[in-house]
């Protein structure tokens, strides 16, 4: 057997699953535990398919829309991203027994939102079109109140209504660098707009975005463990060539790295997104090891050790 290459890995501290990510499925699997399958959930609890998998295979049922959910009094969660108010509304016409398994840091924004419209303010949101956050955030408003903006050339040019005051809030997963340039087209234009009273992007992007930064100088190649659909893992790819990094790339499992993308990278940076847990690391660590002699090197920038509660429904002890 050829001798094996030597390769250094340095891990990112934090990496993987946040609070808001735990807290959700564990709503689902507690859920699971107290009524028996089928749980539903609408839309994927997170962003990472071998979580939604795992779930399945324990008995919730993922569905996109309500009017797929039958009326047979199992209960329906909502996913950590969070939903229009339209949703928990109609459950309730419904009389479904729902979780919300919104992550409370989102649900913050919702609240901010609704403190900006009831002082008459006109909000800008910081987003990507489309992502379920977004649709959940500006669906706690009446259309026309939130005007989203997605980048510095729509901050350059959009046009708020006359004579309203304004706000802005962001989506919770953005890249802070991004984002900071964005706030900062906009101050400029408006001079007089509202902040959010607390940093709207979640201190577990935060972290993860300062980890890949400290490594991306120090390595050849970055490697993020994630999901394509997952806006925090995106944002990680792109933080760590922003911050020096000469190659960055994605992977969801340890088998999906080809090992050929690594010629000539003798020191590699591994993180995962705030929605895939650390099992998807090692497959990540055990596929390396197939070809390489790997030394691994944690590089923690923060220690995180925040908790968010169950909903009540699922800590009360049964009648």
């Amino acid at each position: 057997m050829a001798e094996q290459r030597p390769l250094h890995v340095l891990l990112a501290g934090p990496r993987g699953f946040c609070a808001g990510v735990d807290r959700a499925i564990k709503i689902v699997e507690e859920a699971l535990r107290r009524y028996g399958a089928p749980v539903y959930v609408r839309h994927e609890i997170v962003h990472n398919r071998f979580v939604v998998q795992s779930l399945e295979r324990q008995g919730a049922v993922f569905v996109e829309e309500l009017d797929e959910i039958p009326d047979d009094g199992q209960p329906v969660v909502f996913s950590a991203h969070g939903v229009p108010k339209a949703i928990p509304a109609e459950a309730e016409r419904r009389e479904m027994f729902f979780l919300d398994a919104t992550c409370p840091l989102v649900s913050k924004v919702h609240r901010e939102a609704e403190h900006h419209f009831g002082r008459g303010r006109h909000m800008f949101l910081i987003g990507h079109a489309g992502h379920p956050e977004v649709v959940g955030t500006m669906g706690q408003l009446p259309p026309g109140a939130v005007t989203l903006v997605e980048d510095e050339e729509e901050a350059r040019r959009v046009q708020p209504p006359e004579g309203v005051p304004l706000a802005f809030i962001t989506q919770t997963t953005l890249s802070v660098d991004d984002t900071a340039e964005i706030v900062d087209i906009l101050r400029g234009r408006f001079p007089e707009m509202s902040a959010p009273a607390k940093e709207d992007i979640c201190y577990a992007t935060t972290n993860r975005q300062a980890a890949v930064k400290a490594i991306a100088p120090q390595v050849d190649m970055m490697i993020v463990v994630g999901a394509p659909n997952s806006s925090n893992s995106v944002r990680l790819k792109e933080v760590a060539l922003r911050a020096g990094c000469a190659q960055s790339l994605m992977v969801q499992r340890g088998a999906d790295l080809d090992l050929a993308r690594l010629e000539g990278v003798s020191r590699l940076g591994i993180t995962a997104g705030a929605s895939a847990p650390e099992v998807l690391v090692e497959e990540v660590l055990a596929r390396l090891r197939e070809r390489f002699a790997v030394t691994t090197e944690e590089v923690v920038v923060a220690e995180e050790k925040i908790t968010f509660k169950l909903p009540s429904a699922l800590t009360a002890q049964p009648a």
